[in-house]
């Protein structure tokens, strides 16, 4: 099916644009693009050199896709930000390209990233996130999919975030979060395991169980993180939760954060 390119939209014509693409009335697409199949851009989105997106996305009104980055290091170096399949990336969003030659910043598939997001340089995001209204998400960081971070959360340059995380709104994360977590408050701080969206995700209730014991070993005991993870080892049936647990913390700077008074994992 042809594409549907409105003529008050400028395209250049040396951007690879797919089958059935909208493109509406004032949308901006400069010469170094591609845009998969199915997508569309709507009014006032600009796509700007280095974009790479895939296919059934559908970019809002004054979103900025492959913005120059904000970065002094970078001197005008060619790098890209890839887009994965069936996203959804709503108005005003702001994704940085990389600051290294032929860098990347990526975004995963089906994904949903809510108005007035700002994802800096050379960041990862996962597959099925949602980014709440006016996330802040620095340069250098990674977010893992499965993964929800609500209204207004900041993350601080090189944090990683694991799989199947939820950072609550308004949190500043000033370091790595380990899989299957809630985080909360500020200073940010551990508030249980993440068991609503793990159980939607198919987790066994045995399992959420296992995932809660490693937590209560590494957050709410007084031993050294690596006793902690020893206990864990000796305490939990391997398993992939466990073993993710055991490797993320294992191959991370991987500072405590406190224990919310309120936390019942």
């Amino acid at each position: 099916m042809a594409s549907n390119i409105s003529n008050m939209a400028y395209v250049s014509p040396k951007a690879q644009i797919g089958e059935n693409v909208t493109i509406d009335p004032f949308a901006y697409v400069e010469d170094d693009v591609v845009i998969g199949d199915g997508c569309r851009i709507r009014a006032y989105a600009s796509i700007l050199n280095g974009a790479r997106i895939g296919r059934n996305n559908d970019i809002y009104n004054g979103a900025i896709i492959a913005a120059e980055p904000q970065d002094f290091r970078w001197k005008g170096e060619k790098s890209f930000v890839v887009i994965g399949d069936n996203n959804k990336i709503r108005e005003q969003v702001i994704i940085n390209r990389s600051i290294r030659e032929n860098g990347e910043t990526v975004i995963g598939s089906n994904s949903f990233i809510m108005a007035q997001c700002h994802i800096g340089h050379d960041t990862r995001i996962g597959d099925y996130c949602v980014l709440g209204n006016g996330v802040k998400i620095a340069g250098d960081c990674k977010i893992g999919s499965y993964t929800i971070l609500s209204t207004g959360a900041k993350v601080h340059e090189k944090c990683e975030i694991g799989d199947w995380v939820l950072i609550k709104g308004g949190c500043r994360v000033n370091g790595n979060v380990p899989p299957y977590v809630i985080m909360a408050h500020n200073p940010i701080s551990y508030y249980g395991v993440n068991e609503f969206i793990l159980r939607k995700g198919g987790r066994s209730d045995e399992v959420i169980s296992d995932i809660a014991k490693c937590y209560r070993h590494i957050y709410k005991s007084t031993t050294a993180v690596y006793n902690a993870l020893r206990r864990i080892a000796e305490d939990i049936t391997p398993g992939e939760e466990r073993d993710a647990i055991i490797d993320f913390i294992k191959g991370h700077d991987f500072k405590l954060a406190a224990v919310n008074k309120d936390s019942n994992s």
